[in-house]
């Protein structure tokens, strides 16, 4: 029962703040909790993810099936300063995206937090909800960071 008021709470919660993404997240979330034993839930919680990467990636290629970006648009923008830093931050944020995933899986308790501080931006400061592997990677990078100097 306390699941249903957490999930109905933050669908309101996104309305209130205007915030559809939370508020159809979360509308989803209700519904599959509705229609799908636990172990499915289970299992849309741990593959959700990638699939909604794929869709998210697949989105972001669209100008390239369109035709909106060449071949030569390309080579051009990483013959650029900005499209070389942006080929780095893509690799950092790759690499913190995989942390991100490997922290989440070995310590679970870390998610509440993150997750909270996610919606908080998501609603607050109209931020997009990619965050939740990113700030895992960050965090851990910061604990590896940490350990180092303490030791």
């Amino acid at each position: 029962m306390e699941s249903y008021l957490l999930v109905i709470s933050l669908a309101i919660v996104g309305y209130i703040f205007h915030n559809s993404t939370i508020t159809v997240s979360a509308g989803i979330l209700l519904i599959l909790k509705i229609l799908l034993s636990k172990e499915k839930l289970n299992y849309f919680g741990t593959h959700g993810m990638t699939w909604g990467v794929i869709l998210l990636t697949a989105a972001m290629l669209t100008p390239l099936g369109t035709g909106a970006i060449k071949l030569k648009d390309i080579v051009n923008i990483l013959k650029s300063p900005e499209g070389i830093l942006s080929l780095l931050v893509g690799g950092l944020v790759a690499i913190l995206g995989k942390w991100g995933v490997e922290t989440l899986s070995r310590e679970p308790q870390i998610v509440v937090s993150i997750l909270i501080g996610t919606i908080v931006g998501v609603i607050f400061f109209k931020g997009i909800p990619m965050g939740p592997l990113i700030a895992s990677g960050i965090f851990y990078a910061l604990m590896k960071i940490l350990a180092l100097i303490i030791h």
